[in-house]
């Protein structure tokens, strides 16, 4: 599971596709409604959001944004419509190293993306996130 802390607009198609996916199971595990991914680490920024529903239902509806912007045709009605009034703290390290992570991704998956992307000067973030201070996530996993 990957809920990228990047601003969506980097994702490529796979991409924001696969996050839409996931932040739909990622409610569902906050919702308590299936089994698995209960203890995944990248729930973590979630659960200690004071509404962990809330807070991904606003994920997921900047995520609906994008994808409405390329046309594609997410359902919305699996998400509320609903912004956050106090941002969930990212650290630069983490956005770093998730924007590195992509960078790599798209060197193989889309050469058109990466070009896009490479060259970026300052890392958009999700708008629900508030950058600080700081190196990558104590739950991310290295690769």
């Amino acid at each position: 599971m990957r809920l990228w802390s990047i601003h969506p607009q980097y994702l490529d198609k796979k991409g924001l596709l696969a996050v839409w996916r996931e932040g739909l199971l990622a409610k569902r595990v906050l919702e308590g409604k299936t089994k698995g991914y209960r203890s995944h680490p990248q729930l973590v920024r979630f659960k200690n959001y004071k509404n962990s529903i809330v807070a991904i239902d606003a994920y997921l509806f900047e995520i609906y944004k994008e994808a409405k912007k390329r046309r594609y045709n997410f359902d919305r009605r699996k998400i509320k419509t609903v912004r956050l009034k106090d941002r969930i703290p990212v650290t630069s390290g983490q956005i770093e190293f998730e924007f590195r992570h992509l960078i790599e991704k798209l060197k193989s998956r889309d050469k058109e993306k990466y070009k896009q992307i490479k060259l970026a000067k300052k890392i958009k973030i999700h708008p629900i996130f508030l950058r600080v201070p700081g190196e990558k996530e104590v739950w991310e996993r290295s690769y």
